[in-house]
């Protein structure tokens, strides 16, 4: 029987480790500072996944690499869901939940870890990602 779980779950790792780089080289941190990339991905994850209607939800994390996924539903309650937050609240859930000072704030904090994101779903995922925000998260959405 080949060992293609090996295969996924290593081109998951892959996938997962470019959009921790991606995150670090937008912001020139060394990767000793993986952990600081990790919380800036899982904090807005989570505040995405919690502002998104579950169906929303749901196919955006279909196309995310196996282990962003896991990240991505850890802990999550789909019978709370949608939580209706707007730009500024967003941003408050963003500092509370990644207390690290970085250049820009939890609004560029916000736009990088989405940037990094946005090269591993379609296009058309992402169009309904953005659509299914509220009009004044358009300066923060790439």
């Amino acid at each position: 029987m080949p060992n293609n779980s090996y295969s996924v779950f290593e081109s998951s790792l892959d996938k997962t480790n470019l959009i921790l780089k991606d995150i670090e080289q937008a912001y020139g941190w060394p990767k000793e500072r993986r952990n600081q990339s990790y919380a800036a991905l899982r904090t807005v994850l989570h505040l995405l996944r919690d502002r998104l209607p579950v169906q929303e939800s749901v196919h955006f994390a279909a196309q995310l690499p196996v282990l962003v996924r896991g990240i991505y539903f850890e802990g999550w309650e789909p019978s709370v869901v949608p939580i209706k937050l707007n730009r500024e609240e967003f941003l408050y859930e963003v500092r509370a939940g990644f207390p690290f000072d970085v250049e820009g704030g939890p609004a560029t904090v916000v736009n990088t870890v989405l940037n990094a994101l946005r090269r591993h779903v379609t296009e058309g995922e992402w169009d309904d990602v953005r659509s299914s925000m509220p009009n004044d998260f358009a300066t923060i959405m790439p």
